[in-house]
């Protein structure tokens, strides 16, 4: 299903951090107006976002209050996220805990707040990235936690089918958005060169218009 998104209003949940700004700003250059969740306001374009919502995703209150303050809406982005790198026997609690509050259980609760105040026809995306389903040697509590994640959205939107929200999981390749850089934990290992954020919000963006219910690797690639 091909939608319209002129005149809609889309919620961006960490639209501060490099990838979510660049999807904030190619949602209102197709018409949309764009409403934030974010920890920290003062970091917002008012060019591209008309109204926020403070909270940390990691708790499940704000969260929720977040959502209501800026609802109804027609769909929600979550590009939030954290990484870390290093071998499973060098992973301790404290960052295995961490990476499963923000990248699996935040999105499943995002889903859990967001979904009553969808209108229908709408969507949710979340980027899980290309760790999902590819798993890497080294990052394998980040690879398991993003993998929850997918897991839930694909469960999700079969439920949600009947009010044809779309549940939307996006797994670009390694994108130069700075956050390898600030690990949790770890060091990164040499990467190449990675995709250009504005190239993967325009992807993102031109999936939802034409209604794709699944953006893998191959669609940021091909």
């Amino acid at each position: 299903m091909t939608r319209e998104l002129t005149g809609t209003h889309i919620v961006v949940v960490g639209a501060t951090g490099v990838l979510g700004a660049r999807l904030a700003a190619h949602l209102t250059t197709v018409g949309a107006r764009v409403s934030a969740i974010v920890r920290d306001h003062t970091r917002l374009d008012g060019a591209t976002v008309f109204q926020y919502a403070l909270a940390d995703i990691t708790n499940h209150a704000t969260l929720r209050t977040a959502f209501e303050s800026v609802a109804p809406f027609d769909g929600v982005i979550n590009a939030t996220g954290l990484v870390a790198f290093g071998a499973i026997a060098d992973l301790d609690d404290a960052t295995l805990n961490q990476l499963f509050a923000v990248n699996a259980i935040a999105p499943i609760v995002m889903l859990r707040e967001s979904s009553t105040h969808i209108n229908d026809g709408g969507f949710f995306v979340n980027l899980s990235g290309v760790v999902a389903t590819q798993p890497v040697a080294g990052m394998a509590a980040y690879s398991a936690s993003k993998a929850a994640a997918w897991a839930a959205m694909l469960a999700v939107g079969r439920e949600l089918r009947r009010r044809r929200i779309d549940v939307i999981d996006a797994r670009p390749p390694h994108t130069e958005t700075g956050l390898a850089t600030r690990p949790v934990a770890g060091v990164a290992p040499k990467m190449p060169v990675g995709l250009a954020p504005d190239a993967v919000a325009a992807r993102i963006v031109s999936a939802i218009i034409a209604g794709e219910r699944d953006l893998p690797v191959e669609a940021f690639t091909s």
